[in-house]
């Protein structure tokens, strides 16, 4: 063999080298992108009934599927913090994250609800701290610890309208705003029934196959995402109808 034939056979076999290794970059970095996508599930977008609706999910897919619009849940509200008579013709059951900026969002359109149809609809909150999310643990227990005192509504506003300032000392600010005992409320907020509470609540989103915040169940109807004023609307007035023909 010549000595540029020599040449020629180690620059063909660089080039080859080069070639393979830019391919297994754009194949690692293409394999990356995916993991990257199906570990970060904050800011999820979907559709419900053609309606854009947003929403947090879950890192991780719970045992069993999600919950399906067309079929009707029986979820256990019984202790859960409510408003309205539990005598309404409708019940709207919320799973929230106090952390979930969506959630933060929908709490206007949960207030014009109450506006509008008053009487007729019972308002139920269950707590869903997402594994995403930090600091919602302490949010959600400082709310149950507030309910125990009779606060809880007030203590889940200020919380939703001071969202970039969640801290255990921010809750402790709160509840003497709101006059609560301080000592039981610092108790109550390390109690096992608390987070025994909050587990529980955890669970049965589970169970039902929410994984997503806000999530709603309009008289069993799963309903997910901060929609629009209008979109809780059609439902409610669908529930309403329904039970007047009943």
């Amino acid at each position: 063999m010549t000595q540029n034939s020599g040449r020629q056979v180690f620059l063909a076999a660089g080039i080859v080298g080069a070639a393979a290794i830019v391919a297994y970059l754009i194949l690692a970095q293409s394999i990356n992108g995916v993991t990257q996508q199906n570990e970060t599930p904050s800011g999820a977008i979907g559709s419900e009934n053609g309606v854009l609706a947003t929403f947090d999910v879950a890192p991780t897919p719970v045992p069993r599927e999600s919950a399906a619009p067309d079929r009707r849940y029986t979820v256990n509200i019984e202790g859960a913090p409510a408003m309205g008579p539990a005598t309404a013709a409708v019940t709207l059951i919320e799973f929230s994250d106090f952390e979930c900026s969506f959630c933060a969002e929908v709490g206007p359109t949960l207030e014009r609800v109450r506006e509008v149809y008053g009487d007729k609809v019972r308002i139920v909150f269950k707590h869903l701290p997402l594994s995403i999310h930090a600091k919602a643990p302490a949010a959600h227990a400082a709310a149950e610890a507030a309910f125990r005192q009779g606060k809880f509504w007030e203590m889940h506003d200020k919380i939703f309208e001071n969202q970039p300032e969640m801290s255990p000392e921010k809750y402790r600010e709160y509840a003497t705003e709101l006059g609560l005992d301080i000592a039981r409320f610092e108790r109550d907020i390390q109690s096992g029934e608390v987070n025994s509470r909050i587990d529980a609540d955890k669970k049965e989103a589970a169970a039902l196959g929410a994984r997503a915040t806000p999530m709603f169940y309009i008289n069993g109807r799963a309903v997910k995402g901060a929609l629009p004023f209008e979109s809780f609307k059609k439902a409610i007035d669908q529930e309403l109808a329904r039970e007047k023909s009943a």
